[in-house]
């Protein structure tokens, strides 16, 4: 039995990777989050070719019919190379809400479109994982009225929207009273929206449910976490590259013992975090049904462990962890935006104790 990656798993991340380096380096990365260039064609339609949106999607819808855990490891690469590209809507959670509640025709039409690249779609789920004041949407007569917050994939052809009783619909972009508002967070290589709807006409997902939606937030929490996952790990390379470089009293950093003991102790969280990840990615493909408390302690344990990662792979940088220069915060800030999406830590430990039977 091997307990590891299988070599098509490594090929996968080995290729993305390659891919990213090319065309997603720093100097993309900060363009776009400082210009705000809207959706990177290039990157989507190399994406696509690779098979990334369609990881998730059925053979038989155009899909590449891998696993969950495929989709964390492609979600920790993104991560790593804070990509600017529509991944965990998009890729994960969409697809999955279609594959559980979609009728034959929704899953036809759209499954195919994100397979092959040509749409994006959203999803309008944050208020599940956290009352907002004022936010909220409601359901009548095939129309939503009502206001979404933290829309993920907000530069989208359409959005997955869930509705305050267990409904899930889909909103195609300019339908009729709907204004899309971009929101502006700490993490500027990922584009958020609010969503305000104003009768505006929706198609509702005839198997949408509360188990569904459930299952829907679960591998985004998954995603979410393996792509911090990535993140921390990027700066704890750089940190190590660093120490390795910077000379202080005619030595280099990286020879004294603090700044040793920083780094391995971010190595310590991060290496069996791992192997947790991978494990709730297998939970997910085998068992989805069973894996909340899972998925909500892996999420809530990596955004402790990403904060932590963050916080000492700066200070190794010393003052040059703060500039611009390095590009260091936009790893930290990517990081501190997982963290409160789809459920901030203490919520998602709440939610696993709920799960489990330990509270009401």
């Amino acid at each position: 039995m091997e307990f590891g990656l299988s070599a098509e798993q490594v090929l996968l991340t080995d290729s993305l990777s390659a891919f990213l380096r090319e065309r997603a380096p720093l100097a993309r990365v900060r363009r776009f989050a400082e210009t705000g260039e809207g959706r990177a064609a290039d990157l989507l339609a190399g994406l696509a070719e690779l098979g990334v949106p369609a990881l998730l999607i059925p053979e038989a819808q155009g899909g590449v019919g891998l696993s969950p855990l495929d989709a964390c490891l492609v979600a920790e690469t993104l991560g790593r190379h804070v990509a600017p590209v529509p991944f965990v809507a998009n890729a994960a959670m969409v697809p999955t809400a279609l594959r559980l509640a979609g009728s034959p025709a929704q899953q036809a039409l759209w499954l195919a479109e994100i397979a092959a690249g040509r749409q994006v779609v959203g999803a309008a789920l944050a208020e599940r994982s956290g009352a907002r004041a004022g936010a909220g949407v409601q359901a009548s007569d095939g129309r939503l009225r009502g206001r979404a917050l933290h829309v993920l994939d907000a530069q989208a052809d359409a959005w997955l929207v869930a509705d305050a009783h267990d409904g899930l619909h889909l909103v195609s972009a300019g339908a009729p009273g709907l204004s899309v508002r971009p929101l502006e967070t700490i993490d500027r290589t990922r584009p958020i929206a609010e969503l305000v709807f104003e009768g505006t006409p929706a198609e509702p997902l005839p198997g949408a449910s509360a188990a569904v939606i459930g299952q829907v937030l679960d591998i985004g929490r998954a995603v979410l976490a393996a792509d911090t996952l990535g993140a921390a790990q990027a700066m704890l390379d750089q940190a190590v590259a660093y120490a390795n470089q910077r000379q202080q009293f005619g030595r280099v950093i990286g020879s004294f013992q603090a700044v040793k003991h920083l780094c391995a102790a971010v190595a310590a969280d991060l290496e069996p975090a791992r192997a947790y990840l991978w494990y709730t990615g297998h939970e997910l493909g085998e068992s989805p049904q069973s894996a909340r408390a899972t998925v909500c302690l892996l999420k809530s344990h990596m955004d402790e462990i990403g904060r932590q990662a963050a916080k000492s792979t700066t200070e190794v940088h010393g003052g040059m962890g703060f500039t611009d220069l390095l590009g260091l915060h936009y790893w930290f800030k990517r990081i501190g935006f997982n963290r409160q999406m789809l459920g901030s830590p203490e919520w998602l430990r709440m939610e696993a104790a709920r799960t489990q039977g330990l509270v009401a």
